[in-house]
């Protein structure tokens, strides 16, 4: 279905758009494992958030959906966002009179949560500055214009170089002027936003109603707007209300009308009280609400005539496509995951500290301990191995708060049609990997040679390869686990457990074959078996394991060489490659779930 246009008079190269809701109905039906809400129709035994409500809201005009807590504002707002599935709900909603397409209407408009989804260590301009390199089909110098010109009109030109995070010198109005920017930057026809004054102070709440009483006014846009507690001076900026109560519309139309059938139903409204507030209070009243919508039909058919003619049945619009090319996403998404990695501190500094240390730390206590070639000198070199794994496996768990962070954000540029979610995959992947092969030569470098490892330049760098490898496999098991679980503490859990299990069945404390046989799954699951492995066959094969002695007698006859031990533990030296080879494909397999497990989550479970 295609999406037809109104034109505005006096801009003719501007759309508008009319948005109409006829007899929704919509169920809660529970709340599943990812946290997310499930809504149906059906007729089972679950409670209404909707009933048959039925609104409109017109271009050039504000219309605010108000009803005491619980009365299905913000659930009516999704469905007219499109993000609610039609297949949870039953009615229409229509968009200048023909069904709504959700995918193309969710690209055309803008849609901003109550709650913001920003990343902190970004300031002003660049949050707004992404946002338009990701939406618009510009080049950069255009969207820096755009950008400049937004701030100008929202107000946020003397905090353009502020961060968002708390504590960098920007009010809860700002940060909430940036989140409904981050939507405007496309210039959508259609804009809707979730509780636009919450939380904000009552002169800061008027700057945002009234930015967007400008906005529908001057550019003839749609603005649907969800409100709990508005004042006298906002009121005078709404054009139309939705009055809800219980999920069943008590009012819709203008705030005189309003006031008249509160009068009308023998309820004066006292002084320095406004009609809507008053409203919202007595409709807890079921007799009023019961008056009120049985008086809703006539109350329609008196605004009838502010009502715009049937929308002009024009030249159907192109479709919709991305505003870059999958690689101009990775770009630009790469460009703005560096800038976060780089600016959070704390998680940066750590990360290089803690591998700087363990690698001077580990290497010192594990000294020269080649030269030991007693029963326990062996054991001891197998016992580094094993730490260090562990080491290297758990360290990058930290990093569970930041992919948390980026989904919230990811669901809801995706879900707008910003980008692919096979970009941001990617772009992360691509991020990471330098970063982590800095981490790992922090690590291996002081070390190796501490250690006393095989001393030649080869062995050094294979080391330092399955280290690198290491690290990323843990960062895409993380990834991918995040991209799961409901909460970080969860997710933490969860890996944690993972990890352990993954290291008993390493073959570090049990042979592969003392495995019972309904656990040997495990084992080659295990993403401590494969590196252990071959830093064993890099460490004792070769052509200088077979002259290794590794064990020797109290005479200092040599027991036991190299490529011995390794026979012993059933290992041959093409397992060096051939393990290496299974690293990657963990890497790349967890990467892989991780983007179905995301994409599943921002195209079918978005409510």
């Amino acid at each position: 279905m295609e999406l037809l246009p109104v034109k505005s008079a006096g801009a003719g190269r501007k759309t508008r758009y009319r948005l109409e809701a006829r007899d929704l109905s919509c169920k809660l039906v529970s709340t599943g494992f990812y946290g997310i809400v499930r809504r149906s129709f059906s007729n089972g035994g679950a409670k209404f958030i909707l009933r048959d409500v039925s609104c409109e809201a017109g271009p050039g005009e504000v219309t605010a959906v108000a009803g005491p807590s619980g009365a299905g504002k913000t659930t009516l707002l999704e469905i007219l966002a499109g993000k609610v599935s039609p297949r949870a709900v039953s009615g229409h909603v229509l968009v200048n009179g023909k069904a709504m397409d959700a995918k193309r209407f969710r690209r055309l408009s803008g849609y901003v949560t109550q709650e913001d989804a920003l990343f902190p260590s970004l300031t002003v301009q660049e949050t707004l500055m992404y946002s338009a390199r990701l939406r618009l089909r510009v080049g950069a110098g255009e969207a820096a214009r755009r950008v400049g010109e937004l701030m100008r009109e929202l107000g946020l030109d003397r905090v353009a170089s502020s961060r968002i995070g708390e504590g960098s010198g920007i009010s809860g109005g700002e940060r909430r002027r940036v989140s409904i920017g981050v939507e405007l930057v496309h210039d959508p026809a259609v804009i809707l936003i979730d509780e636009p004054t919450s939380g904000l102070d009552s002169a800061s709440a008027m700057h945002v109603v009234s930015l967007l009483k400008s906005m529908a006014l001057r550019q003839g846009k749609t603005v649907v707007v969800t409100i709990h507690q508005p004042g006298f001076r906002i009121l005078e900026l709404i054009d139309r209300v939705v009055l809800l109560s219980d999920g069943r519309v008590a009012h819709s139309g203008s705030m005189e009308l309003l006031e008249e059938r509160l009068r009308l139903a023998g309820h004066g409204i006292p002084k320095h009280v406004n009609a809507l507030e008053f409203a919202i209070d007595v409709i807890t009243d079921t007799l009023v609400v019961q008056t009120l919508a049985k008086d809703q039909s006539t109350a329609a058919k008196l605004e009838s005539g502010t009502r715009l003619s049937n929308p002009s049945r024009g030249l159907d619009e192109k479709p919709v496509l991305y505003a870059n090319s999958r690689m101009g996403e990775v770009r630009i998404l790469g460009k703005r995951f560096c800038r976060n990695v780089f600016r959070t501190r704390q998680l940066f500094a750590t990360r290089v500290i803690q591998a700087l240390s363990a690698g001077l730390i580990l290497g010192t206590v594990f000294l020269n301990s080649d030269e030991d070639l007693g029963p326990t000198g062996l054991q001891t070199r197998i016992g580094f191995f094993a730490f260090s794994l562990t080491f290297l496996l758990s360290s990058t768990t930290e990093g569970l708060p930041i992919f948390l962070q980026e989904r919230r954000i990811l669901m809801r540029e995706t879900s707008r049609g910003a980008y692919r979610v096979s970009s941001y995959i990617l772009s992360n992947a691509l991020v990471f990997m330098p970063f982590l092969l800095a981490i790992g030569f922090l690590f291996t470098t002081p070390v190796y040679w501490l250690v006393g490892l095989r001393r030649d330049a080869d062995g050094f760098l294979y080391y330092s390869m399955i280290v690198w490898l290491v690290l990323l496999m843990s960062n895409s098991f993380v990834a991918c686990f995040s991209a799961l679980v409901p909460n970080f503490i969860m997710g933490n859990s969860v890996i944690s457990g993972f990890m352990g299990s993954f290291f008993l069945f390493s073959g570090y404390f049990i042979a592969e074959k003392n495995i019972p046989r309904y656990w040997l799954f495990m084992h080659y699951m295990s993403l401590f078996k494969y590196p252990f492995e071959c830093f064993m066959i890099n460490e004792y094969g070769g052509e200088q394991g077979r002259r290794r002695c590794v064990q020797a007698d109290a005479q200092g006859q040599c027991t036991l060489f190299g490529d011995g031990f390794l026979a012993q533990q059933g290992l041959v030296e093409s397992q060096k490659w051939s393990n290496l080879g299974v690293m990657l494909g963990f890497i790349f397999g967890y990467r892989v779930i991780s983007f179905l497990i995301l994409w599943l989550r921002c195209y079918k479970f978005r409510t």
